[in-house]
């Protein structure tokens, strides 16, 4: 008799890398919700808190539909226009993936594809791939929703984010990660600085401009409702960012650990720059807790364009110099035109998009040839060859820093000119993109009929009823 062995996956998965990037884009997940919910939600003033929370769970919950109707395969399908060619015909045949659906058994169970593996086949399915690649998608506006808090319409929110996924971000991951034209010239983006946080920063602050600022009240006295509740937050996207660079390798391998690692030490080192930066420097000459997020934010931020191809010493070098520019950068551009100008709520621009443009410039200064990414050097590796990046310090010349200039450009002005225009267009069917001044005074109430933090509950006792609720009923 003949013992036969039934093997519950395909031939093509491996566990093991199928696993670590379904955990990691479950760590990304929770960076949404809760985590930018809760440290927004913690940081606006009280009268704000509902409307910051449910906006960034419809923006989630809008992006994953989206995402399977045919953002996914924008950024990471076959390029619409074919590929290939020279020049101007190059780049908007390389710009953008064909849209279409990946709802079917065999979409979603078929061993994934994509222009962003070049080296190695992927182990896991296009469920897998398609679901991490999405929290990546999901989060992207939900940064620059911290730069228009306090004014901007709930429903030209929901008009607004399908639209900048489709338009914005589905061509930016195409070209830097989906094999796209700038892929195709050598420039990288190892977690998202450029495709994220850059986009991110650049689309808030001209998001902020086009809505005008928030009531001056707000602006004077927007004291945080809850630092508890922004630690809480703040504490589950640093962890979070764990997903974050360390599932970007996409195998299980040395590379999403040294990853991992390089994110914490980038970030210990930049939140420490930031603080003491105050300490030394402010007006106050005192440590702030909000200061410390600040610069924790620009540590993780400055280090996922390069997490898996710096070195520890590079890592420390990311996060002190990203958050000390950063701060600088907080002080003194804020009172410069146009940034004096714009009331970018929660500093977007600063810690997302200065931190995500200073962190991928560096990769070209910074990457180390031997953080391997893909395989391994030496004789025993059959493979097709290791994969890493050399930087202008190790001896990789200009070229790098050259190709993250470029690409570091066509992300500022494809997100300022693109966020414009379909700003514009929400304007025209929203009548208007911000909610009357009224309404602004309220808050929460007048938009949802709800509160954080009501002043009174009409729940009753333990014990049953006490005086003033019998009183209450009685009345």
């Amino acid at each position: 008799m003949i013992a036969v062995t039934n093997i519950p996956y395909p031939s093509w998965l491996n566990t093991g890398d199928n696993t670590w990037q379904l955990v990691s884009a479950t760590f990304v997940g929770l960076m949404s919700l809760p985590g930018l919910a809760v440290l927004y939600g913690g940081v606006v003033q009280k009268k704000w808190v509902v409307n910051t929370v449910l906006m960034a769970f419809t923006g989630f919950s809008t992006v994953l539909i989206v995402w399977v109707l045919w953002g996914y395969n924008m950024g990471f399908g076959n390029p619409i226009g074919g590929g290939g060619g020279t020049g101007i015909v190059h780049f908007f045949r390389d710009m953008i993936g064909m849209p279409h659906p990946i709802t079917s058994h065999f979409a979603e169970q078929n061993q994934a594809v994509s222009g962003a593996n070049t080296l190695i086949p992927f182990h896991f399915p296009t469920a897998t791939l398609a679901y991490f690649q999405f929290v990546f998608a999901a989060i992207t506006p939900l940064l620059f929703l911290g730069s228009v808090i306090g004014r901007i319409k709930f429903k030209a929110w929901l008009i607004l984010v399908p639209l900048w996924s489709t338009f914005i971000y589905s061509v930016d991951a195409f070209l830097l990660w989906g094999g796209g034209y700038f892929a195709g010239q050598g420039a990288v983006d190892y977690s998202g600085g450029y495709v994220i946080h850059l986009s991110a920063g650049v689309s808030g602050f001209v998001a902020a401009w086009v809505l005008g600022p928030r009531l001056k009240r707000d602006r004077e006295h927007g004291v945080p409702n809850n630092l508890l509740m922004a630690a809480v937050g703040a504490g589950i996207l640093w962890l979070g960012w764990n997903g974050f660079n360390g599932g970007d390798p996409f195998y299980a391998g040395i590379d999403a650990a040294s990853a991992v690692l390089n994110t914490n030490v980038a970030t210990a080192a930049a939140l420490l720059t930031w603080l003491l930066m105050d300490m030394w420097f402010s007006s106050q000459k005192k440590p702030t807790f909000l200061g410390a997020v600040n610069g924790m934010i620009c540590g993780l931020v400055a280090i996922t364009p390069s997490a898996g191809w710096v070195n520890g010493y590079g890592a420390v070098i990311v996060g002190v110099a990203a958050s000390g520019v950063v701060w600088v950068a907080w002080n003194y551009l804020s009172k410069v035109r146009p940034f004096s100008k714009v009331d970018d709520a929660l500093g977007v621009v600063y810690t997302h998009g200065i931190a995500g443009l200073l962190g991928g410039l560096m990769v070209g200064l910074l990457a180390d040839p031997g953080m391997i990414q893909y395989g391994v050097t030496g004789k025993s590796y059959n493979g097709p060859g290791s994969f890493s990046i050399d930087g202008l310090f190790y001896g990789g010349g200009f070229h790098q820093l050259w190709e993250q200039f470029r690409a570091a450009i066509w992300v500022i002005a494809f997100s300022a000119i693109g966020t414009y225009i379909l700003l514009q267009l929400v304007k025209l069917i929203c009548r208007g993109l911000r909610e009357n001044d009224e309404t602004l005074m309220v808050g929460d109430l007048a938009i949802h009929d709800e509160e954080a933090y009501p002043r009174e509950t009409f729940a009753e006792r333990i014990g049953g009823m006490g005086s003033y609720d019998l009183e209450r009923e009685s009345s």
